[in-house]
């Protein structure tokens, strides 16, 4: 890997108006978040969905959001993003939505198997290697009762909303660090604000 080589930062979500404030779309969420700190806006970029470029302290940074039907097919996007801009899988970061964490809590970890999340599971088996990097944001579990497919689909509530700004500004405090200073030290600080 080229010391210059572009970072591909992909939040995962459902193409549409109607799913923009779902659980589901937490990863278009902080890309946009991340996008609006630099002033970037979104564009189509052929079938592989919306893109933005910003720089980071001089890195080149790519951000996406995958639009392939549906979340559950994002790896295909992912790959095609990757091959056009020269992208090495080493610096491609998914942000997904994840249920094993309570709302707003955001984990940073690279490798590992999907968890259950099906877009996250396509961008492994399509490009073969489950080595790239995951934000992991917290949606919490479904009330008892719920299904999981229910819950995930439904708009965050007021509340949630209320603090979403906030917790979206800390994930991308934590991916500005990533590109700045490494993993260890964006999972550090990610973690201690997690905790707190």
């Amino acid at each position: 890997m080229t010391p210059d080589a572009p970072w591909l930062i992909a939040g995962l979500g459902n193409p549409g108006p109607w799913f923009r404030l779902t659980r589901h779309n937490a990863g278009f969420l902080a890309v946009d978040r991340l996008a609006e700190r630099h002033g970037a806006r979104f564009r189509r970029s052929g079938l592989a969905g919306l893109t933005a470029e910003i720089g980071i302290d001089g890195h080149r940074v790519l951000l996406a959001k995958p639009l392939w039907w549906s979340i559950n097919l994002s790896g295909r996007p992912v790959a095609a993003l990757l091959r056009r801009h020269g992208v090495p899988v080493e610096r491609l970061v998914v942000v997904q939505d994840d249920l094993d964490f309570p709302f707003g809590s955001a984990r940073l970890k690279r490798g590992g198997g999907p968890g259950g999340h099906n877009g996250v599971r396509s961008v492994g088996e399509v490009l073969g290697t489950r080595d790239f990097v995951r934000l992991r944001f917290g949606i919490g579990r479904p009330p008892k009762g719920r299904s999981v497919g229910d819950f995930v689909l439904k708009k965050f509530s007021e509340e949630e909303l209320a603090v979403m700004p906030g917790e979206l500004d800390r994930c991308a405090d934590a991916l500005e660090t990533l590109v700045r200073r490494g993993l260890n030290r964006a999972q550090d600080t990610l973690n201690a604000r997690t905790d707190a």
